[in-house]
């Protein structure tokens, strides 16, 4: 059947957790709820430690203007063309929050 675990779907599901540990994680943060934040951090710390290593900004920037140059992007709105090749060559390096608004940046200063 389809219950064989693939690492993509693994890198998926971690990076979702991850996510809503961020997000509860900020949440908790701006009402003082330090009791809570620290059980938060705690998940985080372990959840990323079996995600792939997150690319860096700078490397991210590099590999985004490729991916754009790739695919003739010269505006705003070619967005959509770039966020569908950058999602799946990214998958599992960069958080998806990070890629599009790295793409609108690139693409807002005309590629």
């Amino acid at each position: 059947g389809s219950d064989v675990l693939t690492e993509e779907t693994e890198i998926k599901m971690l990076q979702k957790m991850a996510k809503q540990r961020r997000d509860s994680l900020e949440i908790f943060t701006t009402q003082n709820r330090e009791d809570l934040a620290v059980k938060e951090r705690e998940e985080l710390a372990i959840i990323d430690r079996f995600l792939p290593k997150q690319m860096s900004a700078e490397e991210l920037q590099a590999e985004l203007k490729a991916i754009v140059a790739q695919v003739g992007a010269t505006s705003p709105a070619d967005m959509g063309k770039v966020m569908g090749v950058a999602s799946k060559q990214l998958a599992g390096k960069a958080d998806g929050k990070a890629i599009s608004e790295a793409v609108k940046q690139i693409l807002a200063q005309g590629a």
